[in-house]
């Protein structure tokens, strides 16, 4: 079964990228998390299965708050 690392920008989707076993995909998707979000701009990644079911998910919080105001 193919697993699906999807990385999500302000814009939408940034990049898929499969995986055979959740648990690689899973890994992969929490140790590069904070890399992503820093150099890519990434604000959430999902795992999912084939059927579209989300088995994994985390987001980060915004820098700096709110956008707007000053």
């Amino acid at each position: 079964m193919v697993y699906t690392v999807i990385w999500y920008g302000k814009q939408g989707v940034v990049e898929k990228t499969p995986f055979d076993a959740e648990r690689d995909a899973r890994d992969h998707a929490q140790a590069s998390f904070a890399t992503r979000q820093h150099n890519d701009g990434v604000v959430a990644v999902e795992v999912r299965k084939p059927d579209g079911a989300v088995v994994f998910s985390q987001a980060g919080a915004s820098r700096g708050g709110q956008d707007g105001g000053g």
